[in-house]
């Protein structure tokens, strides 16, 4: 999550991973997360506007102690859902002056050390995504207007498409499965479906239950 701070921090944006989430109140608009505002004031900064590397990524997950979602073949590594956070001290700079196994700590850094070297991986933000067109097997039928995520394992579930240039006042969801590749230069989404089978999903309500992945 791209959160930003406000005064209190002059307006800095942080990342949270969902690993920080302890429980979300969807009537009252607030996520609770397991962190001080000592720890994201301390947190690594990085450019939120920029794609961000593996090698931030790798400094934003030492930093609160979470297990790496890369390692493992699950969504979340070793999970298919976040993980609570669970050092061995709320306070990162207490945690960071525990004893640790030396054996540990250097097969942790080594590990991290083969990462960086080999680390190509980006993450965008879903705001930038949003209006590249939709290219079909058969050509173009509409752009990403929104997204629709598991509110358990916080995967995009779906691509919410703006159909109107096609089907007046429509928008349609999509599955990310059904996504070949992006071209980032071109603002481009390329999906394996005729324009038919996406003109022939139901028209999607945000405010109704969202059917099953089609």
């Amino acid at each position: 999550m791209v959160v930003e701070t406000g005064g209190w921090l002059s307006g800095r944006k942080v990342l949270i991973s969902p690993n920080s989430v302890s429980k979300v109140t969807w009537d009252d608009e607030v996520i609770h997360v397991n962190l001080t505002q000592q720890q994201v004031r301390n947190s690594p900064s990085i450019d939120t506007d920029k794609p961000v590397s593996r090698q931030h990524e790798i400094d934003h997950y030492n930093y609160y102690g979470y297990p790496y979602y890369w390692e493992g073949s699950d969504l979340w590594g070793r999970s298919m859902y976040p993980l609570p956070w669970v050092g061995a001290s709320p306070d990162v700079i207490l945690a960071s002056r525990e004893p640790r196994d030396d054996y540990i700590a250097r097969e942790r850094q080594g590990r991290l050390d083969r990462k960086r070297e080999s680390a190509d991986s980006h993450l965008r933000s879903s705001n930038v995504v949003i209006s590249y067109e939709i290219m079909a097997t058969d050509g173009p039928i509409g752009s990403v207007a929104n997204f629709v995520f598991d509110d358990e394992s916080w995967a995009i579930r779906y691509l919410v498409v703006d159909t109107r240039k096609w089907l007046p006042g429509k928008h349609v969801l999509l599955s990310p499965e059904r996504i070949d590749r992006v071209s980032w230069p071109e603002h481009e989404v390329f999906v394996n479906v005729k324009r038919q089978a996406v003109e022939a999903n139901p028209e999607y309500d945000p405010y109704e239950p969202t059917p099953a992945r089609t």
